[in-house]
């Protein structure tokens, strides 16, 4: 019986072109990232990471570092126990009150990530209305998607980023219904930039909350960090704004901001908040350190933008396809499982590069990409190195030459 039960399991990885999915196991070089010791690979002891969410290098930033040596000695190694027995420290509230600030809002709420985050908000959000429907953007998080599951609330998928279509299924629902729609600024996959003010105009004609994920733009774009919806002077017309501290913020953890009454039923009824182990004390204090660096600071940004726009160009003269020069996210398309594992492999141990490939399920079968991320660390001679080699790779194996702007078919996402 037990045999039984492996082999099903064993079934579930088969009949993948690109092979099972395979973990490098990296050393991020503290003081010298995107340097990284890595392991198990053959003639490579160092690498450059290409695909890392530490957009700015915060988490290597020495007042982060500091912040976060500071706190341990201070308080120890973690919180101790969940948020409302035993573990809520002084870290943890001025970091809420930080975030607050930073995006003008009410009140903020911690999570231990931006996952349980996106879960545990949206559980209740969407849950605790009666009769809720909720329209979701077709490439949302499956953050946003198993929220929205666990909420019970009926859902309505719109086509990504298509206005026309979510004011169409606005207008079929019951008007006297509650209404929230569901969107992202930057999405994590395409690099595309959500139409903020059409749905922020969509939502007061039809009477609708509105939650915006922004773990993307956090930190990197709009005045002080505080994202596209700041960036576009929106922020105060989203009801709730969701980010997280583990991309431009450099640490670990998800919050949640907004009127302080909603984040209040949050914090009563979510069962991602209450029934985990609160964030430890020393993440608080770095992400703290992080948050109020970048809002006195637009080196990081400045940085990063160049990068993005040194390598857009670039691949542009190449006619290495890729998704959105919107943002810093290079979506190199490559639509082939196995042809996208041996570029990044061919990257790997021909020029200590490391990129992801990316499969399904976080992409459709078929829009396989590899995720690209220039960072605030790189240098503009790294940049073209970069290019450079990708260029090579592309060459010798093949890629696809097309010219940029390439969108994924609207509702590739997994809602």
């Amino acid at each position: 019986m037990t045999t039984q039960y492996l082999d099903l399991f064993s079934r579930l990885t088969e009949g993948s072109d690109g092979g099972k999915r395979e973990f490098l196991e990296i050393g991020r070089l503290a003081g010298q990232f995107p340097a990284a010791s890595v392991s198990g690979v053959e003639d490579t002891s160092r690498i450059s990471v290409w695909c890392s969410n530490d957009y700015l290098g915060m988490g290597q930033h020495p007042a982060v570092l500091e912040a976060m040596k500071e706190a341990v000695d201070e308080y120890g190694a973690g919180a101790g126990g969940s948020r409302n027995i035993g573990g809520t420290n002084h870290c943890h509230v001025t970091l809420e009150k930080e975030l607050s600030a930073l995006h003008g809002k009410d009140d903020a709420l911690l999570f231990t990530s931006g996952y349980t985050a996106n879960d545990g908000a949206l559980s209740v959000i969407a849950g605790r209305m009666e009769g809720c429907v909720v329209f979701s953007d077709a490439l949302n998080h499956a953050s946003i998607i198993d929220g929205l599951r666990h909420s019970g609330a009926q859902k309505r998928i719109f086509r990504h980023n298509d206005t026309a279509h979510l004011e169409e299924l606005l207008a079929a629902a019951d008007p006297d219904a509650p209404k929230l729609i569901v969107t992202e600024s930057v999405y994590s996959m395409n690099g595309d930039i959500a139409p903020l003010a059409e749905i922020a105009d969509i939502a007061e004609r039809h009477g609708a909350m509105t939650f915006l994920d922004e773990v993307h733009a956090v930190g990197m774009y709009g005045p002080q960090g505080a994202g596209i919806a700041a960036r576009e002077g929106l922020a105060d017309r989203f009801t709730v704004i969701m980010g997280t501290l583990a991309k431009g913020f450099g640490t670990n953890g998800g919050y949640i901001v907004g009127p302080a009454e909603v984040i209040e039923a949050v914090r009563m009824f979510s069962r991602s908040f209450i029934f985990t182990t609160a964030m430890p004390p020393a993440v608080a204090a770095a992400a703290l350190a992080a948050v109020r660096h970048l809002r006195s600071s637009e080196a990081e940004r400045e940085r990063l933008w160049a990068n993005a726009q040194l390598m857009h160009r670039l691949l542009k003269e190449r006619r290495i396809p890729f998704i959105s020069d919107l943002t810093h996210i290079v979506s190199v398309l490559v639509r082939n499982e196995a042809l996208c594992k041996r570029m990044s492999t061919a990257l790997l141990e021909r020029h200590g590069i490391y990129v992801q490939a990316i499969n399904a399920p976080s992409v459709r079968a078929g829009e396989e990409i590899l995720r690209v991320a220039p960072g605030a660390v790189h240098s503009t001679s790294e940049v073209e190195m970069f290019v450079k080699a990708l260029d090579q790779v592309w060459e010798e194996l093949g890629g696809p030459r097309e010219e940029v702007g390439i969108r994924l078919r609207n509702g590739a996402g997994l809602g």
